[in-house]
C-alpha cells in the first residue's frame, strides 16, 4: 500500500499531537470551541535577535492554550485539535489578529513573524483573505514574515507558492519553518518564492563539537547565501551554540539562551534593554 508522505513525515518526526492520556478528544474539541469564543487562547512571542549586533530584531508569534485542567498546551498541540474540531481558520484568524494587535505598538524597527498552516494554504482565497485581514492593521506588509512548514508543501506546493508569489508582490516576507526537521527536499528552495529559510533546532545540536553537524551547518549556508536567502537559527539554548552559528553566517537566531516565549510588553521591555540592544 503506498504510504501518505504527510503521515509519514509526522510518524518520522514525533508522537500523534493533539492527543492526551485519559483525556477523549471529543472533549477537547468541545473545550477549544469554549476557549475560541471565551478568547482565552494566549499569544506570546519569541523574540528574534541579530547575530551581528545583538540586537532583537523581531519576534515570532506562538499560541499557548491554558486548560483549566491539563495546563499550558503549546501551538502543535493546539493546531492538532484544532485541525481534528474543524477550527482551524477561526483559531488561526484568531491568533494572527491578537499578534497584529500586540505587534502594532512595536517600533517599525521590529518584524512579525507569522505562522501559516496547510489548512490556510490550501484555500484558495488565502493570499486574498489574509492580505485583507491584514490591511485592517496598523502594520505594513514589509515588517510581517510569513512561515511556512514542509507538511504544508507536501500536500500542495503549487498552490502554495501561488499564494507565496501573491502575498510577496504585496510586500509580505516569506520563510521556510523548521527546515532540516523533514526530509530536506532541496526544491522547495528553488521553486518557491522566499526570503529566508528558520533551521530547525536538530541543524544546530551537535554544533561546533559535532564535526558532521557542523560539515551539515556550513553546507546548508553556503546553499541559502548562493540563493540569496536571509538564514534563521532556531533553539538556541548556549553561548557556544550562538558564537558557533554566527561565526559560520547565520544571520538571525532565537532560543532560550537569551529568552523564551513572552507577552508583547516584554518583547517592547527586552528590546529597549542593553541586552535587547546587543549588550550582554
Amino acid at each position: 500500500m503506498k504510504s501518505n508522505p504527510t503521515s509519514l513525515t509526522h510518524s518520522l518526526r514525533e508522537p500523534t499531537r493533539g492527543s492526551f492520556p485519559g483525556v477523549k478528544e471529543s472533549a477537547l474539541d468541545s473545550d477549544l470551541l469554549r476557549a475560541l469564543d471565551r478568547e482565552e487562547i494566549e499569544v506570546l512571542f519569541q523574540p528574534q535577535f541579530s547575530g551581528s549586533t545583538g540586537a532583537v530584531v523581531g519576534a515570532e508569534a506562538l499560541a499557548r492554550w491554558q486548560h483549566p485542567t491539563l495546563g499550558e498546551i503549546g501551538a502543535r498541540d493546539l493546531f492538532a485539535i484544532a485541525e481534528r474540531a474543524a477550527l482551524v481558520a477561526p483559531l488561526s484568524r484568531h491568533v494572527v489578529a491578537r499578534a497584529l494587535q500586540d505587534a502594532a505598538a512595536w517600533p517599525d524597527e521590529l518584524s512579525l513573524s507569522l505562522n501559516i498552516t496547510p489548512e490556510e494554504m490550501g484555500d484558495p482565497r488565502f493570499a486574498a483573505d489574509f492580505a485583507e485581514l491584514i490591511g485592517q492593521s496598523e502594520i505594513e506588509p514589509t515588517r510581517l514574515m510569513l512561515e511556512i512548514t514542509e507538511d504544508l508543501l507536501l500536500r500542495n506546493l503549487k498552490q502554495a507558492s501561488e499564494a507565496l508569489g501573491a502575498l510577496r508582490k504585496l510586500g509580505f516576507r516569506t520563510a521556510l519553518d523548521d527546515f532540516g526537521a523533514g526530509f530536506c527536499n532541496f526544491r522547495y528552495l528553488r521553486e518557491l518564492p522566499l526570503d529566508a529559510i528558520k533551521l530547525d533546532k536538530i541543524m544546530v545540536d551537535g554544533v561546533p563539537g559535532d564535526p558532521k553537524a557542523l560539515a551539515v551547518l556550513r553546507a546548508i549556508i553556503a546553499l541559502a547565501r548562493a540563493l540569496e536567502l536571509d538564514i534563521y537559527a532556531e533553539g538556541i539554548e548556549s553561548e557556544i551554540q550562538r558564537a558557533a552559528i554566527i561565526s559560520e553566517g547565520c544571520e538571525y537566531w532565537q532560543g532560550f539562551l537569551r529568552a523564551q516565549p513572552m507577552k508583547s510588553d516584554q518583547v517592547l521591555e527586552l528590546a529597549k534593554t542593553a541586552r535587547g540592544r546587543g549588550h550582554g
